[in-house]
């Protein structure tokens, strides 16, 4: 009995006891917030795999300089690039400008340099951090690093975005100033808008000069390093595209196949008399649809066959409509007529009494 009274813990003692699994468990609950989704497991190994770039500064290294840079900067308008449609914008200029004098954001040179110190402070703490980890014993980042390489490698890509849509529309003005004829409109704007991007990256805002400047060069660049790329391709492969040899021409082949056999079959029902022409009726269709010859002679006029057996031209015509409509009975007794020829005789017989 008292074996058992001294085993058991005192009420104090189960107190901590209590208190030392909720802090366990409070720790893996912290730690388990802390794991990272795959896509931010992926976008993190990316970001720690290079070095990040960005543009130095004094004001990186002053004491409060992320709250100088960050929450003491005014408020800047963000760009409405709902009007952003450059295909359109091709296509139907004026209304396109209109729409876009009334939505376009320009920025004035102390609010891009704001901008630029905030996106540019967001890539150098990214990099310190990316120093700290290659420091450490394990070279590998805990989770409370993850989490700030992530949350500012994040924002670096928001402003990045801000800046650039913001000068969105100078892509468009450069592109149509520039026009190559060579090389088309949609594409034109998409290297454009890649040269604005790098432009943002490399731009330098303690300068003091305005980054229209410099990215102007930088488009401007771009297009032409674009057409000395097609220049150079279309040197190496002279043949241009061409949609008709990608056009099937089944159809045609068909046609001109079923036209050629049929013109045929009318020859042997000529020959053969099978349709039951008169002398008349034959002479009239073989001197106008050159049956007669073997070499393809060409087919007389109406006229002249009618000097050759005697009458006028409008007799003739209706000599050679009567043929021709024996010959369509024949055909199509030949095609949808039963092999007993139960429906040929009927047809004849009709052709016979016309």
């Amino acid at each position: 009995m008292a074996q058992s009274q001294k085993s058991s813990p005192s009420p104090l003692e189960q107190m901590r006891r209590r208190h030392r699994v909720g802090v366990v468990r409070t720790a893996r609950k912290a730690d388990t917030a802390r794991r990272l989704s795959s896509y931010d497991e992926r976008l993190l190994n990316q970001v720690l795999q290079k070095d990040q770039d960005f543009i130095d500064s004094e004001a990186f290294y002053e004491d409060g300089a992320e709250s100088a840079i960050y929450q003491e900067a005014p408020d800047i308008q963000k760009p409405d690039t709902t009007w952003y449609h450059p295909v359109m914008d091709d296509l139907s200029a004026t209304r396109t400008r209109t729409v876009k004098s009334a939505q376009q954001v320009i920025l004035t040179g102390a609010e891009e340099k704001v901008l630029f110190h905030q996106f540019n402070y967001a890539r150098y703490r990214v990099w310190k951090l990316q120093q700290e980890v290659k420091e450490s014993p394990s070279r590998k980042p805990t989770p409370e690093q993850a989490e700030d390489i992530l949350r500012w490698h994040r924002l670096a890509e928001l402003i990045r975005e801000q800046i650039a849509e913001t000068n969105l529309a100078l892509v468009l003005a450069m592109a149509k100033r520039t026009r190559m004829s060579e090389v088309d409109f949609a594409d034109l704007v998409s290297e454009g808008n890649m040269a604005l991007l790098r432009a943002v990256d490399k731009f330098d805002a303690g300068r003091g000069y305005k980054f229209s400047t410099y990215a102007c060069r930088a488009i401007l660049k771009a297009f032409s390093r674009q057409g000395m790329k097609l220049s150079k391709y279309r040197q190496r492969f002279p043949t241009d595209f061409d949609p008709k040899l990608e056009k099937s021409n089944y159809l045609e082949t068909k046609r001109a196949t079923f036209e050629k056999d049929a013109a045929e079959e009318v020859r042997e029902i000529v020959l053969n008399n099978r349709a039951d022409l008169t002398s008349v009726e034959r002479t009239v269709i073989e001197h106008r649809f050159g049956l007669e010859s073997e070499t393809g002679e060409k087919p007389m006029t109406l006229e002249q066959v009618g000097q050759i057996i005697g009458v006028t031209k409008e007799r003739v015509r209706q000599i050679q409509n009567k043929a021709m409509e024996k010959i369509r009975v024949e055909l199509e007794s030949m095609f949808l007529g039963t092999e007993d020829g139960s429906e040929e005789e009927p047809l004849a017989e009709t052709a016979r009494t016309n």
